[in-house]
């Protein structure tokens, strides 16, 4: 008997495995069709909010056009959409936008590669532990804070030295922008110098290189794809920014070289009209599509521009 017990125990015991055996399996395989179509799903999600995106641009684009001569729109040299007589010239807008990106990239880039080659090649692990996690919070800051910021300290700055400066005036906004857009440049740039090959650098050591020659003339020549990767996505960054413009930079649409003067940008002019005081379907209304689609296009060759340079200058270690 009790060997016949042993036994039914024993034979129980392997068909409790081979139901948890099979039920693990069962669960196993379940999670493997669901999985791919759940993460196609998530996947989806993107793309169709980029086709949502794009359709609902075109189609509003495409019924201000209908109304605006679109060479007028693209060439002509004053906009005044909103106050007679109406004018729908975007080179204005255009033109303050590219001066406040042009100020950002020259704040931002210098300051950015310097600061990524100081951690790359300079810093100590444990400084580097500490300052990048700091220089990273610059980004996670509030782009209306950066605008009030601009406003109160850099602005009244800027009327110290030059004394034709207004309270708003693109200067005060492309500084501010630049010191927004710097952790990216420094972060992106960072990250591409770090995965250059410690060989590289020991062998300009054995040959007498000093740490400086070898950051310039060894880690950042290898690393320049990456480089110049983030400076165009820092670009791409800049020339879309809003609240920072709109609080510091004024709502002036000038065609104007000169950075002391009151401008507007293309995403202020989105931001003044998108407040609800323009009825929907007027051409007013439909200038604010027709400008977000000039922006986007520009925005989508930079990322383009950007990924062509990373695969040509791409070197593979």
């Amino acid at each position: 008997m009790p060997r016949q017990e042993a036994l039914t125990v024993r034979q129980s015991q392997t068909e409790s495995k081979q139901e948890l055996y099979n039920f693990k399996n069962k669960r196993v395989s379940v999670m493997n069709k669901l999985m791919p179509v759940l993460l196609f799903l998530c996947a989806s999600v993107s793309v169709l909010t980029t086709i949502g995106i794009v359709i609902t641009l075109i189609t509003e684009t495409y019924q201000f056009f209908q109304k605006i001569p679109i060479f007028d729109f693209l060439f002509g040299t004053k906009w005044s959409p909103l106050i007679p007589p109406k004018s729908f010239g975007v080179l204005p807008l255009l033109s303050g936008t590219l001066m406040i990106t042009f100020i950002a990239c020259l704040v931002a880039i210098p300051i950015g590669l310097a600061s990524a080659i100081y951690l790359s090649e300079y810093a100590p692990k444990k400084v580097r532990k500490v300052i990048k996690p700091i220089l990273e919070v610059l980004a996670g800051v509030p782009t209306i804070v950066y605008g009030y910021f601009a406003l109160s300290l850099i602005t009244p700055l800027i009327q110290k030295v030059f004394d034709s400066a207004g309270v708003f005036n693109a200067l005060s906004a492309g500084i501010v922008v630049g010191i927004m857009i710097i952790p990216m440049v420094c972060s992106l740039s960072e990250d591409a110098m770090s995965a250059v090959p410690r060989s590289l650098r020991d062998g300009a050591y054995a040959l007498g290189a000093t740490r400086l020659e070898v950051a310039l003339r060894i880690v950042v020549p290898a690393a320049f794809s990456g480089i110049v990767a983030s400076a165009v996505l820092a670009f791409s960054r800049a020339i879309g920014e809003t609240m920072i413009v709109t609080v510091a930079a004024g709502s002036t649409p000038n065609m104007t070289v000169n950075p002391l003067d009151s401008i507007q940008t293309m995403t202020a002019y989105i931001v003044q009209v998108s407040l609800g005081d323009t009825p929907h379907g007027t051409v007013e209304y439909g200038s604010i599509f027709a400008v977000g689609m000039t922006l986007f296009v520009i925005t989508f060759l930079l990322n383009i521009l950007a990924q062509f340079i990373a695969r040509k200058f791409r070197e593979e270690y």
